[in-house]
């Protein structure tokens, strides 16, 4: 299967990484491509390590009048995800930096450091209007830099200094780190969690998303926030024809038995170079299923690999995807899970006094 490609690396170097090459910005009207010279060099350059940039931006909230989302407002505080999941459909945003969606994307990272100071002064402001606010909607705030900057423990820390509801969508278990503000947030009922679960496999894991903690890890991170009441969804995302599917009924049990709440399934996206990157990386580790993989998936979305449609983009259409959503509804009842987290009130927000925090949410 041939490459859109413009930069592709030695394997050596891209251990524990998701893409295999970096294909080129859909935004520049020139590419690049790597090729051997005779000369001794790459093949002897050491893996590739993650590189984290400063961005400081000049707002934080990004607002989107989707009708296919359940939230009008989030915040990315990291841009590029060090996961490395190769289905993961916000790889196309690199290219607004300039950078490629494929290995850039989980190798050249932008942190955003000011994000706390930039929410106070939002909710601040006599103009803002509560809505829930998402964070991990885009990338993960909970991919292994945040162990680092704390970004996102501190934008927590300022939501409940605001007394303003959060969702928080993650595969990563550093999340257990903020338990005692998501507890605090908890007591006001101001937080839902969605742990996102993509297989129970530890092989397919491994090669679909080589830098997020196993499923068994995941699964109790699910049961130590349940255990700690906070409010806590399955996600089975993304679920792919003839390669996880299959695991969607297992996906939610297990869910329900680490003590979640809810359930939601989403179906693959392969927005723009999403797509290549990863017919590339399908037809290198399951080439027997690759055609059978695509084939259902262009069944599904009218020929096309992907459908940006609003009400057919997170489900797909046709039979194959009527009996994956019949399937998920029989599965989630059966394990007693709800569709949908209870709404939490918008009435309890504040600005807090000039000067500090309000020392009655944390004492």
């Amino acid at each position: 299967m041939p490459r859109n490609q413009s930069d592709t690396l030695d394997p050596a170097r891209l251990r524990g990484r998701g893409a295999t090459y970096n294909p080129p910005i859909r935004f520049e009207d020139q590419s690049r491509q790597r090729v051997g010279d005779g000369w001794a060099g790459d093949e002897d350059l050491p893996p590739l390590r993650t590189e984290v940039n400063i961005e400081a931006p000049r707002t934080i909230i990004a607002r989107n009048s989707s009708p296919d989302l359940g939230f009008s407002q989030s915040i990315n505080p990291y841009r590029g995800c060090e996961h490395g999941c190769i289905y993961c459909f916000a790889r196309p945003s690199h290219a607004f930096l300039g950078l490629s969606p494929g290995v850039d994307f989980e190798t050249r990272l932008i942190a955003r450091p000011t994000a706390p100071d930039l929410l106070r002064k939002a909710l601040s402001s006599r103009r803002y209007t509560p809505s829930v606010i998402a964070i991990g909607t885009n990338t993960d705030p909970y991919q292994p830099i945040e162990k680092k900057h704390e970004i996102m423990r501190s934008l927590l820390a300022v939501l409940l200094e605001f007394r303003h509801p959060v969702v928080i969508v993650t595969k990563g278990t550093l999340i257990e780190r903020d338990v005692d503000v998501l507890q605090a947030l908890n007591a006001l009922d101001l937080v839902r969690v969605g742990l996102s679960v993509t297989t129970l496999d530890n092989t397919l894991s491994r090669r679909m998303e080589p830098r997020v903690p196993p499923p068994a890890r995941r699964l109790k991170t699910m049961e130590r926030l349940a255990a700690a009441g906070i409010p806590v969804k399955v996600m089975a995302s993304p679920m792919i024809p003839a390669l996880n599917d299959s695991e969607m009924e297992a996906i939610l049990k297990s869910g329900a038995d680490a003590g979640a709440r809810a359930a939601s399934w989403i179906l693959l996206r392969l927005p723009h170079e999403v797509s290549p990157l990863f017919r590339d990386w399908l037809a290198a580790h399951y080439p027997a299923r690759a055609a059978r993989v695509m084939g259902l998936l262009r069944d599904i979305r009218g020929g096309a690999d992907y459908d940006a449609n609003f009400g057919t983009r997170m489900r797909g259409q046709g039979t194959y995807a009527r009996l994956m959503a019949q399937r998920f509804e029989i599965a989630r009842r059966r394990a007693g899970l709800a569709d949908s987290l209870p709404p939490m009130p918008l009435n309890l927000f504040r600005v807090p006094a000039a000067g500090g925090r309000q020392p009655d949410l944390f004492d």
